[in-house]
């Protein structure tokens, strides 16, 4: 895969500050107010002291790319903070494989199990998703079940009543 090809090459040593802006599309100032207010810190190793980099891993750029992704939709900083912490911290989610949902800069969704929570709302549970994959199967299971009472008239079956369903 070309994408896991690429985090590997020099990820292995992290990534510098300016590598990091670079990729991510964000300033020097950013990045380190963001590592010194706890946003985000570097995986690898932070800066201590003079003559001493911060290194940032593979999943660190996607986080970083996440956080300014929110804040071109419009999300604050502050908003965008308390997401990924909900997110992270309390539902245990990875943020490179989430999905959010972004509305009018006062929301940001996202998908767990069966429902739709708000992360600004500390993850209150906003909308309940329905599976519809069995809907087809329970569908004909009820026509079959009726279909003994309807086989008692020639012609008529299961495969009959389904067919006059979608025919319209």
């Amino acid at each position: 895969m070309a994408a896991g090809s690429n985090q590997t090459g020099s990820a292995d040593a992290g990534f510098r500050g300016p590598q990091v802006c670079s990729i991510v599309g964000i300033t020097y100032r950013q990045l380190d107010y963001w590592a010194r207010t706890g946003l985000l810190r570097p995986s690898i190793s932070e800066a201590k002291g003079s003559g001493t980099q911060r290194r940032y891993s593979y999943r660190d750029l996607v986080e970083l790319k996440v956080i300014k992704r929110l804040l071109d939709a419009g999300i604050s900083l502050q908003s965008a903070r308390r997401a990924l912490t909900v997110l992270r911290e309390g539902l245990g989610e990875d943020v490179a494989t989430s999905n959010l949902v972004l509305g009018d800069g006062q929301s940001v969704l996202a998908r767990t199990g069966e429902e739709i929570i708000d992360l600004l709302k500390g993850g209150q549970g906003v909308l309940n998703i329905v599976p519809l994959a069995g809907v087809v199967e329970e569908l004909d299971a009820a026509i079959h079940q009726l279909a003994p009472a309807a086989d008692a008239g020639p012609g008529a079956g299961a495969g009959d009543v389904r067919a006059g369903a979608g025919g319209g």
